[in-house]
């Protein structure tokens, strides 16, 4: 069973980037059936709405939407349905201690295909206050100015 080179993105939860700030990120393997696999493939995957919990020693996600393979007819699963995602037992437990504490969360990052295995991105993030999330894209904005005065310079 050869497997393919490099990562391919499926799905970015760029909302967590803006209401989170990312401490520390794991990768994690997904159980998923043949199904949602191809569905995977075809780049069909949301988890803008999803989220994460730890019950009895495992991590699991919901609101994670994949949506139904065309060609599967019975064989397809509920795409919303609450998917394990597979990880070290000394891993959920050092997340588990984290989040414990006050004001830590677990959020998906990214879905991506790494090799011809579906791999999910999870991060322990900590909520950013309203100033903070202002401050974020203020530092965009001054970026984005920086680069288009920097790409009009050039072009004279």
């Amino acid at each position: 069973m050869s497997k393919e080179s490099g990562s391919r993105l499926i799905a970015n939860n760029k909302k967590a980037y803006h209401d989170y700030f990312i401490e520390d990120s794991y990768e994690a393997g997904i159980a998923l059936v043949g199904t949602e696999v191809k569905s995977l493939r075809m780049g069909k995957c949301s988890i803008k709405e999803s989220f994460l919990r730890i019950e009895h020693g495992e991590v699991l996600i919901y609101g994670m939407h994949i949506s139904p393979y065309e060609k599967g007819n019975i064989f397809n699963k509920d795409p919303l349905r609450v998917r394990k995602l597979l990880l070290h037992e000394y891993e959920i437990r050092k997340i588990a201690a984290k989040i414990a504490e006050q004001g830590y969360t677990l959020v998906p990052l990214k879905v991506y295909f790494k090799g011809s295995l579906v791999k999910v991105e999870i991060g322990i993030a900590k909520g950013k206050k309203l100033y903070d999330k202002r401050q974020d894209i203020a530092k965009k904005d001054q970026r984005r100015e920086a680069e288009r005065d920097f790409k009009v310079k050039n072009l004279f």
